[in-house]
């Protein structure tokens, strides 16, 4: 594993703020214990009186902060217990991720760790012949920033349990992938390449990666991939797309060898890739328009009986969808500084992130005409604000969802407003119902 793929691992692992705030505590320690020790008996004269406390009373207050402080980590993981219960059941086991990897959860639990060994070193370090002290005045500080985070914790676990702000933080997170994966990137991607060139490289002889390790295909890192492909004078063709599994000893990679004097290592190319143990969504628009299907199919179960929810997640799916066709490019080569190409990577079309995004909302809602309306609202938003081609693509899924209606079984009011949400989506994509 390479230093890259590393560090995104440590710095999304659920320990690492936490830890992070624990080695910053017993720097703090060491510092305030140079204060005790060596500063405050020089200058104890000119100090404010209530800035010093007496060893007796410090000893007293450290066990009372350090009681308080544990108190308030244990009702803060039960709350995390209690919210991740309620994703489970009602929501989806994959929206677990976006709680626990919140930098709010991650930073408050940091700020307990802090508070907590700072109060625990300075109770183990109190001497025998110490008459003023200002480290307890500096934990009585950090007690009081343990509890306003504390609050913000409260706070940010009701707000997060609300299926609508839920609904809202995963859009929110799903535009800024969507962004990030078609904005300006410092290597070169291109949706066409010389057929010539293509048709040259599928008559040579073509040789396989095989994969190390069985899981999802979380990410590529494209930039340091590209100079590795460059440096070792071949072209790689992926077998994958972002968010697909992988078993252990399938071809993962094909590639093509032209310096046949020069050794090459192909297996190294694996160390550019990111393979783990459930998708995530660092580069995977598909899984996170996903986490909204769950909620929405869930929301239609018999159990929970919620169509409003589901319509909710099936208009923030629309918007996604809207975004993501404004932008969509079929990105497929890929070459380096010198404009060689060096990556070939099937792209997903936009009728796979269309069908992904509502085929299970097809398969188990078709009997709600209510959420088969918003279906269809939403595809009349994704039209109305895109070009003649994403029209074309819209219309053609648009009569997908609409053929698994019974329209017989509508009643007339059903039928009514069925009828005026079908003929507004082919208005909006130019085409006659």
């Amino acid at each position: 594993m390479n230093k890259e793929k590393i560090r995104v691992s440590v710095r999304d692992s659920f320990w690492f703020l936490p830890a992070l705030y624990g080695v910053l505590s017993i720097l703090s320690v060491s510092v305030t214990s140079v204060l005790d020790f060596w500063i405050v008996p020089q200058v104890k004269e000119s100090l404010p009186k209530f800035f010093l406390t007496e060893k007796s009373v410090a000893q007293t207050l450290y066990g009372s902060l350090i009681t308080s402080i544990l108190t308030m980590t244990t009702i803060s993981f039960s709350t995390i217990m209690v919210v991740l219960t309620t994703y489970t059941t009602q929501f989806s086991p994959r929206t677990l991720q976006d709680f626990m990897k919140s930098r709010v959860t991650q930073h408050v639990l940091g700020v307990y760790s802090f508070g907590f060994i700072f109060a625990l070193i300075n109770l183990l370090l109190l001497g025998s012949d110490q008459s003023g002290l200002v480290t307890p005045t500096l934990t009585v500080i950090v007690s009081i920033i343990c509890l306003a985070f504390f609050i913000i914790f409260i706070h940010h676990s009701s707000r997060f349990v609300q299926v609508n702000n839920l609904i809202g933080q995963i859009r929110k997170s799903t535009s800024t992938v969507i962004e990030r994966t078609f904005e300006q990137k410092n290597y070169n991607e291109a949706v066409e390449w010389d057929q010539e060139e293509i048709n040259r490289l599928k008559q040579s002889d073509l040789n396989e990666v095989k994969a190390d390790q069985s899981g999802y295909l979380q990410g590529i890192q494209f930039k340091p991939f590209i100079e590795w492909a460059k440096n070792q004078n071949i072209i790689m063709e992926a077998n994958f797309n972002i968010g697909d599994y992988v078993q252990k000893g399938m071809p993962i990679f094909y590639y093509w060898h032209f310096d046949k004097e020069k050794e090459i290592n192909p297996e190294e190319c694996v160390q550019y890739i990111l393979i783990g143990n459930e998708r995530t969504d660092i580069q995977d628009i598909e899984f996170s328009i996903q986490k909204l299907v769950e909620i929405s199919v869930k929301a239609i179960s018999p159990g929970i009986n919620d169509p409003h929810t589901a319509v909710n997640c099936i208009n923030r799916i629309g918007s996604l969808l809207a975004e993501l066709a404004a932008v969509y490019q079929p990105l497929k080569y890929y070459s380096d500084d010198e404009e060689n190409l060096r990556l070939i990577m099937e792209p997903r079309t936009l009728q796979d992130y269309l069908y992904k995004s509502f085929y299970q909302i097809r398969i188990y809602g078709y009997h709600d005409i209510s959420v088969m309306n918003g279906v269809l609202e939403a595809l009349y938003k994704i039209s109305v604000v895109n070009d003649k081609a994403v029209k074309d693509e819209v219309w053609r899924f648009g009569k997908y969802m609409m053929n698994a209606i019974d329209t017989d079984e509508l009643d007339d009011l059903d039928q009514k407003y069925y009828k005026k949400q079908a003929r507004k989506l082919a208005a909006a994509c130019d085409q006659p119902i």
